[in-house]
């Protein structure tokens, strides 16, 4: 009886280091593909003073005069850390093209213009899908930042040239292709992804998390 319990303690044992060996793989893994996604994107985040019909309207005017400023300077760049240098460079114009266009339309409210390190929630667009997690990304904050909230992909272009963030154009795809390997690229791709890929966004996902 004592030999079987020893035996019954070493397999659970056993079975326990396999379990945390598995765990720190799939953490290891996920963390490391996370970082390799979403260290090629740059991302743009605009909050709205409240959800009234002006203040949203507010919110997209400014949205489409920042992206208007910034697509020439965009224009040809195929690295994210290029784009957020540029980003970086233009931070007082951006912030001064937010105040134009609010105040142009009455509202004199503060607005807080910042890049940063933020968290994104999983988006799906036309054909990639971005898991959750934080992003390098233009903040802008109107007001008392309560409306809802709107955000696009700056980098690849998935919004710089056109105000719509669904689009995903020839250019983006092979900018991401060469930033990413195959299986990362695939990972956010909603092109026949395939069971394993799926199950290995959602480790992304639930990693992100923990």
């Amino acid at each position: 009886m004592n030999k079987f319990k020893t035996f019954l303690s070493k397999l659970l044992f056993i079975f326990f280091i396999i379990i945390i060996f598995i765990f720190i793989s799939a953490k290891s893994y996920s963390n490391t593909m996370f970082k390799n996604i979403s260290n090629s994107f740059l991302r743009l985040h605009i909050i709205a003073n409240s959800d009234s019909t002006e203040d949203q309207m507010v919110k997209y005017k400014i949205r489409d005069a920042i992206i208007e400023y910034m697509s020439p300077y965009f224009d040809g760049v195929s690295s994210k850390d290029d784009a957020l240098t540029i980003l970086n460079n233009h931070i007082n114009e951006i912030y001064n093209i937010a105040l134009d266009v609010a105040s142009s339309n009455g509202y004199y409210y503060p607005i807080t213009v910042s890049v940063g390190n933020f968290y994104f929630p999983t988006r799906e667009y036309d054909t990639i899908t971005l898991p959750e997690g934080y992003y390098d990304a233009l903040k802008i904050e109107l007001g008392e930042s309560k409306g809802q909230n709107w955000w696009c992909v700056m980098f690849p272009s998935l919004c710089i040239l056109e105000s719509s963030d669904s689009d995903f154009s020839d250019d983006s795809k092979k900018i991401l292709q060469e930033n990413l390997n195959s299986e990362e690229y695939s990972i956010i791709s909603n092109e026949k992804k395939s069971v394993d890929l799926k199950i290995k966004f959602k480790l992304i996902e639930l990693f992100e998390n923990i």
